[in-house]
C-alpha cells in the first residue's frame, strides 16, 4: 500500500474544489444547492446540500470514469490490494449481482452456499443462471448455518464441472469463515470464478490478525459493504476484482443495473472512509476488538446467554472467526433472539442489527464507546433476571435444507396463484420469504414448500420476526407455480 496516495480523497478534494467556485447550477438536482428545499438543508444541512451535484467534467462520471472518480478507483484499489475497485452506489446488492451476472449467462450453472442474502438469488432471476446449492454445515447448539465444508464444495465440483464460478459469504451474519483460500485454489484449479460476499468484512483489509481476505487469497471478485464496518455512508459499497476479470467488461455489466446519477455523498464518503482505513485502520480495529472481546467476555459471565467466539473453529465449516462481530445465542433463557431484540429497543432505547429465532447480533464499530457497551451488557442481564423462562419448545434451527424444483428465474416469471400460507405445502414457491435482517430467504422461488418450512414461518411471525418477500404485505398468503 502507498501511504503517500493513501492521503488523497480525489472525489472529497473535487467536491471541496467546487463548492469553493460558487458555480451558478441550471443543472439538476433540482434543490440547486438546498435553496429550493429549506426543510431539507435544515435536516441535512448547507453543506450536505451544496455538494449532491450532478456529474460534469470536473467531478467525473460513474458510468464511465475518466477522471476524479477513476484515480479514486485507482486509490482504493491500492488500499485492499486489488487490481481495480468500482464504486457502487446501489448497495452491496449491486455489487453481489453484477459479480454474478458477470460470471453466468442464462442456463449456466453457479456453486453457492443456500444460507447466501437475497441479492443472490435475485441476481439468477435477472440472469437465469442455475443455481448449484451447498449447504451450509450447521451447528446444532446454536441452530445456525455455517461455512461450506471443502470437501462439499469439492464435489459439488466433481458432480457440475460446468459451472462457471464459485460464490461464498465470507464471514457470514454471524462472523463465521470457511476456508477462503482452499476453496479458492479448488476453484482456480476447475477454472472456475471466485466470488466472495464480503459484506461484513471490510475490516479483514484493514486490521490485525483477522481473517484472511478475499483478495489476499486471490479471489476474483469481492463485494465489500463499506458502510457496515468501514465507515461510509448507507447503501455506498465497493466491488473489488482481481485476477483475470474484465474490468471494461465488468463496469459494462454495473451499468445495467446502477444508477446514472450517482450519488457524490456517497461516493466522498467511500473516498473519505477508504483515506480514513487506510491511515488508520490498524488502531481502528485493534479498538473495535477491545470492545467485542470485552463484551463477549461479559455477556458470557452473565450465564444463559452464550457470546460465541473462535471457540467454534473446527477447521472446516468453521475455519475462522470474526472477533469484531458480537453474535449472542439467547434460547437457553427461553427467549428467541428476536424477543431480545425488541426488548432492548422497546424497553433500553438500545438498537443492535438483528435478532433471528435463537440468536441477536450487535455491531461493534470505532463508533461505539466504552458507556454504550457497558449499558448493552446491563441491558441484557436485567434481560436475563426480568424475562428468563422454560426454553422448552422452542424452534433449535435457523436453516432448513430446500427441495428445489425449478430454477429461481423460471419459477419467479412463471404462471402462479396465490393461495393461503397455511394450504401451500408440497407447492412450488415463485417468490421470497424471509426474516430481515438478515435477509437470507427462508423460501425461495423454485423451491418446494415443506411441513418445516412452514412451521418456521410460523414460529418466526409468533415470535415478532419482520418478514418480507411476499406479494402480500401481511405474509398471509403466497404464490405458487399455477398448475
Amino acid at each position: 500500500m502507498d501511504i503517500n496516495l493513501q492521503k488523497e480523497a480525489p472525489i472529497y478534494e473535487a467536491l471541496e474544489a467546487y463548492r469553493k467556485k460558487r458555480i451558478v447550477s441550471f443543472d439538476v438536482p433540482g434543490h440547486k444547492q438546498g435553496r429550493g428545499n429549506p426543510d431539507l438543508v435544515d435536516f441535512l444541512g448547507e453543506q450536505a446540500l451544496g455538494v449532491d451535484v450532478n456529474s460534469m467534467k470536473p467531478l467525473d462520471n460513474l458510468c464511465h470514469p475518466v477522471g476524479v472518480i477513476r484515480r479514486a478507483e485507482k486509490t482504493a484499489a491500492d488500499a485492499f490490494g486489488a487490481k481495480n475497485v468500482f464504486f457502487m452506489v446501489n448497495g452491496t446488492s449491486s455489487a453481489v449481482q453484477a459479480m454474478v451476472m458477470y460470471a453466468c449467462k442464462r442456463g449456466e450453472k453457479i456453486i453457492m452456499p443456500r444460507n447466501v442474502h437475497r441479492s443472490a438469488i435475485n441476481a439468477l432471476i435477472v440472469s437465469g443462471a442455475i443455481p448449484v446449492y451447498v449447504n451450509p454445515g450447521v451447528d446444532k447448539r446454536l441452530g445456525i448455518p455455517l461455512g461450506m465444508s471443502v470437501a462439499d464444495v469439492e464435489k459439488a465440483i466433481a458432480e457440475n464441472p460446468d459451472a462457471k464460478a464459485i460464490l461464498v459469504n465470507n464471514p457470514t451474519y454471524y462472523g463465521i469463515c470457511s476456508d477462503l483460500k482452499r476453496i479458492t485454489e479448488i476453484a482456480h484449479d476447475a477454472n472456475m470464478l471466485v466470488l466472495v460476499d464480503e459484506a461484513h468484512g471490510t475490516h479483514f483489509y484493514f486490521g490485525e490478525n483477522m481473517p484472511v481476505s478475499a483478495m489476499a487469497v486471490g479471489a476474483d471478485m469481492a463485494a465489500v459493504s463499506m458502510h457496515k464496518t468501514g465507515g461510509s455512508l448507507t447503501q455506498s459499497s465497493f466491488l473489488l476484482v482481481g485476477g483475470d476479470v474484465n474490468e471494461g467488461y465488468m463496469r459494462q455489466v454495473i451499468n445495467l443495473t446502477q444508477t446514472t446519477s450517482g450519488s457524490y455523498l456517497l461516493m466522498s464518503s467511500l473516498d473519505i472512509a477508504r483515506r480514513n482505513l487506510a491511515l488508520n485502520g490498524k488502531q481502528i480495529f485493534d479498538k473495535v476488538v477491545q470492545f467485542a472481546e470485552y463484551a463477549r467476555s461479559e455477556v458470557n459471565k452473565i450465564g444463559g446467554f452464550y457470546a460465541f467466539s473462535k471457540e467454534l473453529v473446527n477447521g472446516d465449516t468453521v475455519y475462522d472467526f470474526d472477533v469484531t462481530k458480537l453474535s449472542v445465542h439467547t434460547r437457553d433463557i427461553g427467549l428467541a433472539g428476536i424477543e431480545v431484540y425488541d426488548i432492548l429497543r422497546d424497553d433500553y432505547e438500545i438498537q443492535i442489527e438483528f435478532g433471528d429465532i435463537g440468536n441477536i447480533l450487535a455491531i461493534i464499530s470505532v463508533g461505539d464507546r466504552s458507556y454504550e457497551i457497558e449499558r448493552l451488557i446491563s441491558s441484557l442481564s436485567e434481560i436475563k433476571r426480568i424475562y428468563s423462562k422454560d426454553p422448552a419448545g422452542m424452534f433449535d434451527h435457523e436453516y432448513i435444507t430446500p427441495t428445489i424444483v425449478l430454477s429461481p428465474q423460471k419459477a419467479f416469471y412463471c404462471s402462479k396463484k396465490s393461495v393461503d400460507i397455511a394450504s401451500s405445502e408440497n407447492h412450488i414457491c415463485t417468490e421470497f420469504v424471509m426474516c430481515y435482517p438478515p435477509g437470507i430467504p427462508i423460501l425461495a422461488p423454485g423451491e418446494k414448500i415443506t411441513r418445516e418450512t412452514l412451521d418456521y414461518i410460523s414460529y418466526a411471525k409468533e415470535k415478532g420476526c419482520f418478514l418480507t418477500g411476499t406479494e402480500d404485505m401481511n405474509v398471509e398468503k403466497i404464490n405458487i407455480v399455477a398448475e
